[in-house]
């Protein structure tokens, strides 16, 4: 099994493709060792004590390197891990956990307008169609978290969350994406 790395904006996380399927659906961000707890994988990458964020997206895992830790001494220990995981054919996910329950990532962080409705459609629908996938080059995920009067709140993951250049993707890329073609998006927050 080859396991393909990638490098990503975030010069602390690089990306793995390990050439099949990683989540069915959706993705999964674990941002510290205890919401590890759900994925054999991911408490794996944490054991280490090199790891400080782990991402399953789509068909890639994105690994951050702690503060102070250098990919020349992380990443064969990452490949190790993700080999004997893809190769054995190991669950993502322990059984009995609520972990293969899908979440819905993307309600809003608070109650919106309804008058709001065909305005969220089109912001959501260019996450989908635009956005995303962009992001998920990178190794991360973009999340929507809610509009009002005007601001989009937007959640960053896995690669792009702690990124250096997210704030500027997020307002020069991102931003005038959909500015361009949702006119009543006045600004994008971050959350």
């Amino acid at each position: 099994m080859l396991i393909e790395t990638e490098l990503t904006p975030n010069p602390a996380t690089r990306k793995f493709l390990p050439g099949h399927t990683v989540m069915e659906t959706g993705s999964r961000d674990f941002p510290n060792a205890e919401s590890a707890e759900a994925s054999p994988l991911a408490e794996a990458l944490f054991a280490t004590n090199l790891v400080d964020g782990v991402f399953f997206g789509r068909d890639f895992v994105s690994v951050s390197a702690a503060s102070g830790v250098q990919w020349d001494a992380l990443e064969p220990e990452v490949l190790g891990i993700l080999l004997d995981h893809f190769v054995s054919e190991a669950p993502l996910f322990k059984p009995g956990t609520a972990a293969g329950i899908a979440v819905d990532n993307e309600a809003p962080a608070f109650e919106e307008d309804p008058a709001d409705a065909d305005i969220i459609e089109q912001i959501r629908d260019l996450i989908d169609t635009r956005v995303r996938p962009a992001v998920a080059q990178d190794g991360g995920d973009i999340v929507y978290r809610g509009y009002r009067d005007g601001t989009l709140y937007l959640a960053m993951q896995g690669a792009c969350s702690g990124c250096p250049s997210s704030a500027i993707t997020l307002k020069r890329g991102i931003e005038s994406l959909i500015k361009h073609y949702v006119p009543e998006v006045e600004t994008i927050e971050a959350i």
